[in-house]
């Protein structure tokens, strides 16, 4: 009597799953982990310019790609059967590659883009730093400061031309560099600008959409704190009850984020006497010199126009910080 084993052998098994398929999953991770972050590191000069975690996130997930790749390509003849439970998780992992690779896309920064300088401008000293840009006036040594939270994405130099005119009246203004260009990564920046600047008698910060909520709790916590200039933007928490703080919001009519609906909403978070300015025809965009951006309403005036209006009412809200 002849037997039979219905089994096929361990060798010939086939996979639970397809180890092709898996394979070339692997290989389009490694792709998007060489290609996306060497696209935003030498086709956008603002992720160089800006705070170096980005950079170096990007060459961190370069140098991961390379290996595996090179892990792949000599592994490439090798068989594997694998389980249903470690091909899902193969997969899962493969999946979360790709998400990751799509937030450091979606990280890729608002560059600057120069614009016209404004009337009577003047050459002032600027010093770059990893983590910031100083503007100095020329003259006596400044006694009051602005410390500025770019928007989110946006390149701090993108916001040097609308406040050059604050330093050409005399202030200094830091322009932070955030992390990952995100200011609520770290909140506390301005603190560290402020012990680099002993000299400077009276402060104000400022920000630019999530940098202007990122400016507002700041002042919020710190009530060495004069001033808040918000450009398009607007607290998450009500500032009503924090004493001696001036506040000065600058909203455009156009503005298709911080919409008119929402600056006017949070009148009732900031002190009953704050100011505020409203570029009639002036959209999101406008508050920075980074082009374009979506969700933007559309501007019925010009950048150069908007921003003189912007930058005015800037330098007045500072002068009379300083005013017994």
């Amino acid at each position: 009597m002849v037997t039979t084993n219905s089994e096929e052998p361990a060798t010939t098994r086939r996979p639970a799953l397809s180890w092709t398929s898996l394979y070339w999953a692997s290989a389009a991770c490694v792709a998007a982990l060489i290609l996306a972050p060497a696209w935003m590191l030498v086709g956008n000069p603002a992720v160089l310019r800006g705070h170096p975690l980005l950079p170096s996130l990007l060459v961190a997930a370069v140098v991961v790609g390379v290996v595996w790749g090179v892990l792949l390509w000599r592994g490439r003849q090798a068989f594997r059967s694998r389980s249903a439970v470690r091909a899902v998780g193969a997969w899962a992992g493969r999946v979360a590659v790709l998400a990751l690779v799509a937030m450091l896309v979606w990280l890729n920064p608002f560059a600057y883009q120069a614009g016209a300088a404004a009337p009577g401008s003047t050459e002032a000293p600027v010093a770059e730093s990893p983590t910031a840009i100083t503007m100095t006036p020329e003259g006596a040594p400044a006694t009051e400061g602005l410390i500025f939270y770019p928007g989110a994405r946006v390149e701090a130099r993108a916001y040097a031309d609308i406040l050059k005119p604050a330093v050409d009246a005399g202030f200094l203004v830091v322009i932070l560099k955030t992390p990952l260009n995100l200011s609520l990564l770290d909140g506390n920046q301005a603190r560290g600008v402020m012990a680099d600047h002993p000299d400077i008698a009276t402060w104000a910060v400022g920000g630019h959409s999530l940098g202007g909520v990122t400016a507002s709790s700041f002042a919020l916590g710190n009530p060495d704190v004069s001033g808040l200039l918000l450009y398009g933007s607007y607290p998450l928490d009500s500032l009503r009850d924090r004493a001696g703080l001036e506040v000065l919001s600058i909203s455009g009519t156009r503005d298709g984020l911080s919409t008119p609906a929402k600056i006017e909403a949070s009148r009732d978070l900031l002190p009953l006497d704050a100011t505020f300015v409203v570029v009639q025809g002036g959209n999101h965009a406008y508050f920075g010199s980074y082009g374009p951006q979506p969700g933007d309403g559309d501007p019925q005036i010009s950048r150069e126009v908007a921003q003189e209006q912007i930058s005015a009412a800037s330098v007045a809200f500072l002068r009379q910080l300083g005013t017994p």
